[in-house]
């Protein structure tokens, strides 16, 4: 599978360490970067091209990596058509996949382990959208207000 990463200093030693892992469990990783240790660096810059590029191509997956994943997952969540969602766990990594057809995960570096990481990243891979009606409708319905601002009806 095709892996797009991207993060920011924050996450740079994990990062670096999942585009390795990943390149080892057969997947083709495209690292958006950073590609060296800046404390000064700006995670949209990273992550705002690793979540494009998964909006662009299908099939494709993302990871994106900050201290804590939450502004990284806001960022990727600005990308037209993408769904990103931050995990802290392997249940919600499988979750988001299962449920709301996630295709790109964030992670906190800061807050957890290199094999916590690789955990829910290896759940979030394998992991294939239910196809629930009920799941699919939500995700349509968020796909209609993004299109042209429509909410949803009432109950």
């Amino acid at each position: 599978m095709r892996v797009h990463i991207g993060g920011d200093h924050a996450a740079y030693e994990l990062q670096r360490d999942l585009v390795t892992w990943l390149a080892e469990q057969g997947h083709e990783v495209v690292d958006h970067g950073p590609l060296d240790h800046d404390p000064q660096d700006d995670y949209p810059v990273f992550v705002l091209r690793a979540a494009r590029a998964v909006a662009q191509e299908e099939g494709s997956l993302g990871i994106v990596l900050g201290g804590s994943g939450n502004g990284e997952q806001m960022a990727a969540n600005k990308v037209a058509g993408i769904r990103a969602g931050l995990a802290y766990n392997p249940d919600l990594a499988r979750l988001m996949r299962e449920h709301n057809d996630a295709q790109v995960l964030s992670i906190g570096a800061r807050m957890h382990s290199i094999e916590e990481a690789r955990a829910m990243v290896e759940v979030f891979l394998t992991t294939d959208f239910s196809g629930d009606p009920r799941h699919q409708r939500r995700i349509d319905m968020m796909g209609t207000y993004e299109a042209d601002g429509t909410l949803p009806p009432l109950p």
